[in-house]
């Protein structure tokens, strides 16, 4: 495998953060020794949008979801144009999706009907499963725990939530840490990477947001993912080499990017 090689396994590229100057935001991403990039989709208009991004670029590859907080004024009908697009060969994933209650439960119901069907989507077109959880994760599991989930689980942008790590570990699902592992204060975060196994993280950018030191408060962009697996692999006090090849694996397997990218 070339030195150096990333995969930033969650992002937005079709934000209008971007729109000023997305290829060359791509171009330093390849520069930067980024593979393959996984953008998420987070309603029915950005998942096309994703597809149509992942047309134009080819490290780029297109999840089809609806973010939690975006399904208030959607109809549960809309689940089936999401199944539609998830179809389309590029797509990799299926969210993000899950249940966020950080502005309220107005609409906690429909969180959990929407996220129950993204559920049965990813396992009905065996793909993997994108979730996003905030100030929910005893509804999170409940709902896993009466479904029945698809092969590839992964808990993106992760917190300092032990109780959750370790429900997580046990499960077999698939972690991903954030620019949050390289702040100061994030020591909860850093002792949950610490204590998860390597085989089961990941590394994302959640661009345009959470830009790693030294570029906090700055639009974050694919090309930063290696700062957090640099964080990674000293959380774990291990090469950042060794650390980096791992996490490469692990992405490529999960989102089943296969021969498609080179190594």
């Amino acid at each position: 495998m070339n030195n150096d090689m990333y995969i930033d396994t969650h992002c937005h590229l079709n934000f209008p953060d971007f729109d000023g100057d997305r290829d060359e935001v791509v171009k330093e991403a390849e520069r930067q020794g980024v593979a393959g990039v996984v953008n998420i989709g987070t309603g029915i208009e950005t998942s096309r949008e994703s597809i149509e991004i992942s047309n134009r670029y080819g490290i780029v590859y297109p999840t089809a979801g609806i973010h939690p907080t975006d399904v208030e004024n959607l109809a549960f009908s809309d689940m089936k144009l999401i199944e539609n697009l998830a179809k389309n060969e590029k797509v990799r994933g299926i969210g993000e999706t899950g249940l966020d209650f950080y502005y309220g439960r107005s609409f906690e119901e429909k969180q959990k009907d929407f996220f129950s069907a993204h559920i049965e989507i990813a396992g009905k077109l065996n793909l993997p499963l994108v979730i996003h959880q905030r100030e929910s994760r005893d509804e999170v599991i409940d709902i896993i725990e009466k479904g029945v989930m698809p092969e590839k689980v992964v808990f993106h942008c992760f917190g300092g939530d032990a109780e959750l790590a370790e429900y997580c570990r046990k499960k077999g699902f698939y972690i991903s840490f954030t620019g949050i592992i390289t702040f100061k204060k994030a020591d909860d975060v850093k002792e949950v990477c610490r204590k998860y196994p390597l085989e089961l993280i990941m590394a994302e950018t959640d661009a345009p947001f959470l830009a790693p030191v030294p570029y906090r408060g700055k639009r974050n962009d694919p090309s930063k993912v290696r700062y957090v697996v640099e964080a990674i692999a000293n959380v774990k006090g291990m090469g950042i080499k060794e650390c980096a090849e791992r996490i490469f694996l692990n992405s490529r397997e999960f989102f089943n990017l296969g021969s498609t990218l080179d190594t």
